[in-house]
């Protein structure tokens, strides 16, 4: 799913036009970054928590030439998603294969059934 994409379904729910939605979602993610950078931390209740750690300096190897190399210091973002997204992407276990990747299969699709003018079937 791309930005656009949210902007277009949080449009649609809301009633707002996708410029004015587009510019909340712009304007939430930048809060995020500005949180991170000042804070290194930002936790969003039911949703997960955003740390930025620092990685040591570290020697490594180039897997092309076995040649060392040294890698600085860095600082890297992590996340760790809080209950409820866990919950809910563990519900993908659950699910068959094919479901998951958001095909869906034959047997679970409704099976065409002919109805009569009542409402009953035929």
């Amino acid at each position: 799913m791309t930005k656009k994409e949210i902007v277009r379904t949080i449009s649609e729910e809301i009633g707002l036009t996708q410029l004015q939605t587009k510019e909340i979602v712009q304007k939430t993610f930048n809060a995020i970054v500005e949180a991170l950078v000042s804070e290194k931390r930002i936790e969003l209740r039911n949703f997960g928590v955003f740390e930025v750690k620092r990685r040591a300096p570290r020697k490594a190897r180039n897997p092309r030439t076995n040649e060392k190399v040294f890698v600085a210091e860095k600082f890297v973002v992590t996340f760790k998603p809080g209950k409820k997204m866990e919950e809910r992407v563990k519900e993908l276990e659950r699910q068959p294969a094919t479901s998951r990747t958001g095909r869906i299969k034959a047997e679970t699709t409704t099976a065409a059934t002919s109805y009569d003018s009542d409402g009953n079937t035929g």
